[in-house]
């Protein structure tokens, strides 16, 4: 109990607050006190992992307050306006870190503690709490953001009643930043959170997860920062189809409505997920997505950009991939067949049109008549509009030759 006594008397003396920011006009007592602030949270720390103490809620009580004193604050004015990739950022650091991190430091301990009553905690770790934490997933320092990426991971394994909040939560705050904001800093920390709950999602899948799935994921391929998070949103897109295959149609055909036709760099990021995705599509699946999805294919090898239109034809790389396209052939040659001979003949970049060239091949080994066929009515295709090219072109000097009475 003792022990327990001066434990208490050092979470009390933890909740007083000291300003970071004009540390230059702090008094020489004031320094003093910051810093024995920061020993005590260190003792705390200490404590938490070497004591087999059991909690009582008067102690669960004051380390509550202690971390909401601490934690929960208003977030300074953001210095980057928009998202950037955090490798190419200037990185932003939090003043009060050296005395933050101890505090999260504390807390992870405690709430992964095997020492702590779940039942007992239910009446402080609740809706309003993960609120909080939420909100502060909006911090530009990456180092509280990773913090609170793994509290809040270890809040959803242990509080089960808290799951679907949390869940209905992050639903909320990337539906504001889809269609409000498109500005939020932990966007890729939620997502990992996600990649993890969606891992342990059981089978079949419930009705409330597909349309998440439907309405966020999905749509969040939209924003203008995808590149910021487009790792962590893509892994939790596969895990749903990974569960189930029959998902696979709905996501590839919600990328194909929403594909990017001016931004090079996110149409780059959309052909990587969408071969991770064709390589969970069963036949029966990649039958429904066939004609849409090789409409695009097309207009991807036609780009003029280089890396475009390698990376479309990159798809007949992949084995299975390849494989579902030989199946196929009947349906998806007659599609592309133009743009494979343009860019055979036409194409400024070597590689691309050595890359075209291969494909031809492949389909040539695979279906000589079924090329030769593509290419008869390639040519009529051709011939027709260069008969309408020349027609205009005759009416329109017929027009401008007409003198007026």
């Amino acid at each position: 109990m003792v022990v327990l006594g001066f434990f208490i008397e050092k979470l009390r003396l933890c909740s007083v607050l000291f300003d970071f920011i004009d540390t230059e006009n702090q008094t020489q007592t004031e320094t003093k006190a910051s810093e024995n602030k920061r020993q005590l949270l260190l003792e705390l720390v200490d404590f938490i992992g070497k004591s087999k103490a059991v909690f009582s809620e008067n102690v669960v009580a004051e380390v509550m307050k202690m971390v909401k004193i601490n934690l929960f604050r208003t977030l300074p004015p953001k210095v980057h306006k928009t998202m950037i990739d955090p490798e190419e950022e200037e990185p932003v650091y939090e003043s009060a870190w050296p005395h933050l991190q101890i505090v999260y430091e504390f807390f992870l301990r405690f709430i992964v503690s095997g020492d702590l009553d779940v039942r007992l905690m239910r009446k402080y770790v609740n809706a309003a709490f993960v609120n909080g934490l939420l909100e502060l997933l909006d911090s530009e320092d990456r180092r509280e953001r990773d913090y609170l990426k793994t509290i809040l991971h270890r809040i959803y394994a242990k509080f089960m009643m808290l799951r679907a909040w949390i869940r209905k939560s992050i639903s909320l705050t990337f539906y504001n930043f889809i269609y409000e904001t498109e500005h939020h800093n932990g966007v890729a920390e939620l997502l990992e959170i996600l990649g993890s709950i969606i891992s342990g999602f059981a089978l079949p899948l419930k009705a409330e997860h597909k349309q998440f799935l439907k309405t966020v994921l999905i749509p969040m391929h939209k924003v203008k920062p995808l590149q910021v998070f487009h790792q962590q949103l893509s892994y939790c897109v596969t895990q749903f189809v990974d569960k189930d295959h029959t998902l696979s149609p709905t996501v590839i055909l919600g990328l194909l409505k929403i594909w990017p036709a001016v931004n090079s760099n996110k149409e780059l990021l959309f052909l990587n997920e969408l071969e991770e995705l064709l390589e969970l599509t069963q036949p029966e699946e990649f039958e429904i997505i066939l004609k849409p999805l090789f409409r695009q294919i097309k207009i991807s090898v036609s780009s003029p950009h280089f890396q475009i239109a390698e990376r479309a034809l990159f798809v007949w790389h992949n084995e299975y991939i390849s494989s579902l396209i030989a199946d196929h052939r009947a349906k998806i040659l007659p599609i592309i067949f133009s743009a494979l001979h343009e860019n055979s003949q036409n194409h400024w970049n070597p590689t691309v049109s050595t890359l075209t060239l291969n494909v031809l091949k492949i389909f040539m080994d695979l279906d000589s008549d079924l090329v030769e066929e593509c290419s008869k009515v390639y040519e009529e295709k051709v011939e027709k509009e260069a008969k309408q090219k020349e027609r205009r072109r005759l009416q329109w000097k017929e027009l401008t030759s007409t003198k007026p009475n």
